[in-house]
């Protein structure tokens, strides 16, 4: 017999039921389906609502019910429909009639409004975690590469240069958004809906405030409609989760394109590649691939609960049953790209050579070969024309600004001198480069120690 079945005359079809049913998704909630339950039964007791002794008895039985799901000893029905009636079901089998009371000042609907706000809680936290790991792998690719040079690009031309260690602490500048955007999103999930009932709150004399506490809120949630109905936390969640896939998808499309023949900037280890059935000098990038691919994925999850929020009346409707799916697998997809997406550069080879000989080609320096007038008292549009002949003159010729002779130098403008091979040597380019955030070494060294620091005061909360 279904919980709720005093009003009905007639059995649930079974099509209806299969329909209807959401455990075999929700299933994953029951650890913060107890914990709530237990909060919920522990303030009852203190507050007069249920006997102490009966709420004493109901958690005791909830931990013994926990215990044994995280033991494999417990089969969950569809004929329960949902995770809450499943557990609270199993509950009265074991208790009887005091199991029945637990539900006594709550709903489903602000049940699973703090089941899921809590589910998302601890997965955001545990994102955190492999984002930090991944920013810890990057930082000391970074220093060990501090002075590898390879071209910049803009429009995937080559612009100026930079070191290896430039471009990847880019990527820590965005990884570190991504914890901080979490990190920001925490605070306005960190509010408990329970207590909020159906939609309009319970008469009975609960106290939310200690049930928050005990379950580690801050804060109980202002307006009992909006509690039931809320699902910005999963929308906010879903965003933070579709940044970071975004913010991986970028990275992935620069490791493809480094590790193939044409650029060979780095090399991908056997371990995280995979072969081609008939070619078989193939060494393909899957890692970065699938994580390029997933992102898409991950995206589609935000859409589909946009899309499913959009049009829904106050307060609690059927339709958000399907705000689950779309959050899990979004947690599931990053939760496997970050542990393997680090693992695959913890163990790239870098091709320093490769970088260096790119770098020289491509006049990545005009632009300081052009700084270099303007430092002798040239106007900068006037040095950026002349220094625009000389890269035609160059490329006419089959050239490089390098291997110019002084003399063909000044044929175009008499204010260059022999100090411009110096000044236009990539080493003097990067070394130039010292602004806060640029590519010379020691403003790289700074980024990395900066992002060091901030992993080191994440992790020791």
């Amino acid at each position: 017999m279904k919980l709720w079945s005093g009003r009905f005359s007639k059995d649930t079809d079974k099509l209806v039921n299969e329909f209807n049913a959401s455990i075999d998704f929700d299933s994953r909630l029951y650890r913060e389906d107890i914990l709530g339950s237990i909060a919920h039964a522990s303030m009852l007791g203190i507050q007069g609502i249920i006997e102490p002794f009966e709420a004493l008895k109901i958690t005791k039985s909830l931990e013994e019910i926990l215990e044994d799901i995280e033991a494999g000893n417990i089969q969950f029905s569809k004929d329960n429909e949902d995770i809450h009636m499943n557990i609270e079901s199993i509950l009265t089998l074991r208790i009887g009639e005091t199991g029945k009371r637990l539900h006594t000042a709550r709903s489903r609907n602000d049940q699973v409004a703090l089941d899921f706000r809590m589910y998302v809680i601890k997965e955001l936290g545990e994102v955190r975690l492999l984002i930090l790991d991944l920013i810890d792998v990057l930082c000391t690719i970074s220093k060990e590469n501090i002075n590898t040079i390879m071209p910049g690009y803009t429009h995937l031309q080559r612009a100026q240069p930079i070191t290896f260690a430039h471009h990847l602490m880019a990527y820590v500048s965005m990884l570190k958004r991504d914890v901080t955007r979490i990190e920001d999103a925490l605070v306005r999930i960190d509010e408990m809906p329970l207590g909020s009932g159906a939609l309009a709150t319970t008469t009975y004399p609960i106290d939310r405030q200690s049930v928050a506490k005990k379950l580690g809120f801050s804060k109980i949630t202002e307006n009992s409609l909006d509690s039931v109905s809320d699902r910005d936390f999963a929308l906010e969640a879903l965003f933070c989760l579709s940044a970071i896939m975004m913010h991986l998808s970028r990275f992935s499309e620069e490791i493809i394109l480094w590790c193939s023949w044409e650029f060979r900037f780095i090399e991908l280890s056997d371990s995280y590649t995979t072969g081609s059935s008939i070619m078989p000098q193939k060494k393909n990038p899957d890692v970065a691939e699938l994580v390029r691919g997933k992102t898409g994925r991950v995206y589609g999850s935000l859409i589909t609960l946009l899309t499913l929020m959009k049009g829904l009346p106050l307060a609690y409707n059927k339709d958000m049953q399907e705000d689950k799916e779309p959050v899990f697998d979004a947690f599931d997809t990053v939760k496997a790209s970050l542990p393997v997406f680090t693992a695959m550069l913890s163990t790239m080879s870098v091709k320093s050579e490769n970088m260096r000989s790119a770098a020289a080609g491509g006049f990545i320096n005009a632009t300081d070969c052009a700084d270099y007038l303007v430092k002798k008292g040239l106007p900068f549009r006037e040095a950026y024309t002349i220094v625009g002949r000389l890269v035609s003159q160059c490329i006419t010729n089959d050239k490089t600004l390098e291997n110019l002779s002084i003399d063909e130098y000044k044929a175009v403008s008499p204010v260059f001198d022999t100090d411009v091979y110096d000044y236009i040597s990539l080493e003097t380019c990067l070394a130039n480069r010292k602004v806060p955030g640029g590519p010379a070494p020691e403003s790289v060294l700074i980024q990395i120690n900066s992002a060091k620091d901030f992993i080191k005061e994440r992790k020791i909360k």
